[in-house]
């Protein structure tokens, strides 16, 4: 899988054009890169420790069990920074894209007030409840002790509707 990708990154238009960006392809290049240069590093360390005497080889031997690992992590975590950048750096150009779609800022508007209306809509009541109490009374009694309506509905006025519930009274 690793030369098949090498060899599409090399022969595809990919490599020659400069809208797209290939760092993220090679991060895995670069880490196997790293490995084999801590490996070669190890070797050499272990001969040229031994070289001088055994002591010195035993050194050398610990030396490679310590900084061995370091550099390993160390070559990790540089890695994952590298795509972390580049991730970053793909989610702000699709926000880009996405903010410029956008025709107009009717169209925008727009949007926002169908959110806000799929948002709200648990809240609304429908208009065929009764409206809430309030705390006035606007009922009183009449000469025979019955509740008569002190604020009587004006004439010609529509009932209370909730938004996108109910339709409208005709007239």
């Amino acid at each position: 899988m690793f030369w098949e990708d090498l060899r599409k990154l090399l022969s595809g238009p990919l490599l020659y054009r400069l809208d797209g960006l290939i760092g993220a392809k090679l991060v895995p290049v670069l880490y196997a890169l790293g490995l084999a240069a801590i490996g070669l590093w190890s070797v050499d360390h272990l001969f040229a420790s031994f070289a001088f005497n055994f002591g010195q080889g035993l050194w050398g031997i610990l030396e490679i069990l310590v900084y061995a690992p370091l550099w390993l992590v160390a070559l990790r975590i540089a890695c994952e920074i590298i795509l972390v950048f580049f991730r970053a750096n793909e989610a702000a150009a699709a926000a880009v894209s996405r903010s410029r779609r956008r025709t107009s800022l009717l169209d925008e508007v727009g949007d926002a007030i169908h959110d806000l209306a799929e948002n709200d809509e648990d809240d609304i009541a429908p208009a065929t409840d009764p409206t809430p109490f309030t705390g006035s009374s606007s009922v009183g009694t009449g000469r025979s002790g019955a509740p008569v309506d002190v604020d009587p509905p004006i004439k010609g006025t529509l009932p209370r509707r909730a938004a996108r519930r109910t339709p409208p009274a005709q007239p």
